[in-house]
């Protein structure tokens, strides 16, 4: 069965400094056609950082849009055109942890909220962690927490942790660490 829907035009509504929102007409498999809102963004890079004790340097941070204090891993959205997903990863864990990573691993990517929004947020896992000083953007606000993975772990599925790039980069990472201790089968 075709599950293609096809443009057929589309309007901007709104065009904001991180997202663009445009509302598009579709024709649908059957022919039928109905309308689509797609909230556009430039993709970002969420980074798991685990040190030689393995744990987890996590950022703790106000989330205006749910009104409270999230426990999350550093990440941040691509801030230019051409920049590149290790890159921006690279530079958010530095600005908001001030840690420099000897190797980065990449876990793949995922859709956050495929229904409307265009985002693509790449995975990373950092390890050989060199620290330094954190330099975050004027309007964030970042308290830094050291967190045992298995007690991450715990804390995702007991819902403490809610935020879903860390919750996908700590499967990714399990399931890669996982596979190393068996021997990658």
């Amino acid at each position: 069965m075709n599950l293609t829907e096809e443009k057929i035009d589309g309007e901007y509504k709104y065009r904001g400094k991180i997202v663009k929102i445009r509302f598009d007409r579709v024709r649908l498999p059957d022919g039928k056609e109905t309308t689509r809102e797609v909230c556009e963004h430039p993709g970002g890079v969420a980074i798991l950082p685990l040190n030689e004790k393995n744990e987890v340097v996590m950022v703790r941070q106000f989330r205006y849009t749910f009104g409270e204090v999230l426990l999350e891993i550093p990440a941040g959205k691509m801030d230019f055109d051409g920049e590149g997903h290790l890159e921006c990863g690279l530079r958010e864990l530095r600005e908001e942890t001030g840690i420099t990573p000897k190797e980065m691993i990449y876990l793949g990517c995922v859709y956050p909220s495929p229904g409307i929004l265009s985002e693509v947020l790449h995975l990373y896992l950092a390890k050989g962690l060199k620290e330094g000083a954190p330099s975050p953007d004027d309007d964030e606000y970042i308290d830094t927490e050291v967190i045992p993975f298995e007690t991450l772990k715990r804390m995702i599925a007991e819902n403490v942790v809610k935020d879903a790039k860390t919750i996908a980069a700590v499967f990714r990472a399990s399931m890669l660490m996982s596979e190393n201790r068996s021997g990658g089968s």
